[in-house]
């Protein structure tokens, strides 16, 4: 029997695959229990003082809009309504309307040229109050508390900061190479540089129980920097602790990965499973971050030496800044999630792909015998030098973002853009996924191909700032003043990873056990279905030069 309860429950899950199949049995629930009235369907003026129209988009099903044809993958969806609907395109989720972006110049028209206005988060019930409780710098509205936020954040990543410790994500590099050398045997087993162990891959239900190999090298670095520490074996409990939260917050949180934050009645209701979840998230979150903060803080008053890390600087500076204790968990936590999740999927997506294109390795490779040779490790001050392996780097991250809509912005202005009216509070969306596949842009643009960046010599936080938005790399990192403050940590990392990579390994496909290549996991953040492959010692002074690094 379809009980509310029962029914409620398939459509929050959102891992539930057949929402659209549900959705009358749901929609008569829903107007049985709460009525219909046209404030909820349409909560904001539909035209401007002129009559300029909101941009034109799918019509939707009243209460839940488009929610429900919004599958496991909604950016192939968005992007099929951008096809149809054009760059500039609406739709309602709940009673939230929201304008997806699929227009580098309209991106920069409304986000960067107006950025004043187009900068701001809409307070998502189960994100922003519940797991963030209102902190947080990627779920803060413009406003103070975020400036101060992210004013903090930038101490430990600006661009000199992460100068400041890059001997951290280079020592982290090499231990990743290592362990990597170890479970593979030295390329005599099969390794999938997710697992923890050669053994066969698993059903992707299995993931979050795994400790992956690049996961525990970003966790590293992003505890080095916060928490002044690391955990020094991969079966450190931290490791599978921590990827499990970053995992679990993406999955409840990614911009349509839930309609509990926008059908408002949802939201009171004491048995809808989402908010349970948020709230268990929330509490691990204060629990294991803020606990860690805890322990620096009875180290510091005891008069022991901590190292410089971004909890060290918020204790010293929260009588000055009025920071309490959630403010620094939370921002601790933002700064864990969003700093381990990006940098391993990329990684994990170049030891998918590079397997599947000898040339391109082998190519990769000559480059780096002739800048590096063979007697050491390629360093951060070789990139400059590497411009085929720097173009593999913006080749993967546009083929494969792990974040293909981003955090949305909101308005806080109304405002009419080209003829199309865009009430204030709207959110809007960043449709990457259709900017990285632009035919006109990216030609043959389902091909992994380098050869597209080969005169790219941007790092992307530069590339980021380009007069032209048609030349921008990509758009993993975001725009405007909401861009991801880490970009210049996680390109730093990226690249000493996937260069050491090349040149400690030759990557290939395991006969009879190919890889599939379809993205994993579409609530939020995306990673490759779990592979196998080979990595073999490229030439006999890889261990010797891994012994002395």
């Amino acid at each position: 029997m379809w009980t509310p309860s029962l029914l409620l429950n398939l459509f929050i899950d959102s891992s539930f695959s057949h929402r659209a199949i549900l959705c009358a049995s749901v929609l008569a629930s829903v107007f049985v229990f709460f009525g219909t009235v046209k404030a909820i369907l349409f909560p904001k003026r539909l035209a401007d003082e002129h009559g300029n129209p909101i941009p034109p988009g799918p019509l939707g099903l009243p209460i839940l809009g488009s929610f429900p044809f919004l599958t496991h993958f909604p950016e192939l969806t968005l992007d099929y309504w951008a096809k149809k609907f054009g760059p500039l395109y609406s739709l309602w989720l709940g009673n939230q309307l929201f304008v997806i972006v699929s227009d580098p110049q309209i991106v920069k028209d409304l986000m960067v040229t107006n950025g004043a206005i187009f900068s701001s988060r809409k307070e998502m019930y189960l994100k922003s109050q519940i797991i963030f409780a209102g902190r947080g710098i990627t779920a803060t509205p413009y406003n103070d508390k975020w400036r101060k936020h992210r004013r903090l954040s930038t101490v430990a990543l600006s661009s000199r900061a992460v100068d400041g410790y890059t001997h951290v994500l280079d020592y982290e590099a090499t231990i990743l190479i290592k362990e990597l050398m170890k479970h593979g045997r030295a390329g005599k087993a099969p390794i999938n540089p997710r697992m923890n162990s050669v053994s066969s891959p698993r059903k992707c239900t299995d993931r979050v129980s795994l400790e992956p190999h690049a996961g525990r090298c970003s966790l590293n670095n992003m505890l080095t920097v916060a928490f002044g520490t690391r955990t020094d074996t991969i079966d450190h409990p931290l490791v599978a602790k921590a990827l499990r939260l970053s995992r679990e917050f993406m999955n409840c949180t990614g911009p349509v990965s839930n309609v509990t934050d926008f059908v408002p009645v949802l939201q009171h209701l004491p048995f809808n499973p989402m908010i349970k979840r948020g709230k268990a998230l929330h509490q691990d979150l204060v629990e294991t971050y803020g606990g860690m903060i805890n322990d620096i803080e009875v180290r510091m008053n005891s008069g022991e030496k901590v190292p410089d890390c971004l909890v060290k600087t918020l204790l010293e500076l929260k009588c000055k800044e009025e920071l309490d204790h959630l403010d620094m968990a939370i921002l601790c936590s933002a700064f864990m999630i969003g700093g381990v999740e990006t940098t391993a999927s990329i990684m994990q997506w170049f030891t998918a792909l590079i397997p599947a294109y000898p040339q391109i390795q082998q190519k990769a490779q000559d480059e780096l015998d002739r800048v590096v040779g063979r007697d050491r490790l390629p360093t951060i001050d070789d990139e400059k030098n590497l411009p085929y392996i720097h173009a593999i780097i913006k080749e993967v991250e546009r083929c494969h973002n792990p974040f293909w809509l981003g955090t949305p912005h909101v308005n806080t202005e109304d405002f009419t853009y080209r003829g199309h009216f865009i009430p204030k509070d709207t959110v809007l969306v960043l449709n990457t996924y259709t900017m990285h596949h632009d035919p006109q842009r990216h030609p043959e643009p389902f091909q992994f191909n380098p050869e597209r960046y080969i005169n790219d010599y941007t790092l992307s936080s530069e590339s980021a700032n380009l007069p032209n938005a048609m030349e921008r790399d990509h758009w993993m990192f975001g725009v405007g003043r909401r861009i991801c403050p880490g970009m210049w940590v996680a390109e730093r990392e990226i690249f000493l990873v996937i260069a050491r990579l090349l040149w400690a390994f030759r990557m290939e496909v395991i006969p009879g056990e190919p890889i599939d290549l379809m993205e994993y996991d579409g609530l939020s953040g995306r990673s490759p279905v779990p592979f196998r492959i080979k990595m073999i010692p490229r030439h006999e002074k890889v261990m010797e030069v891994l012994d002395r690094a």
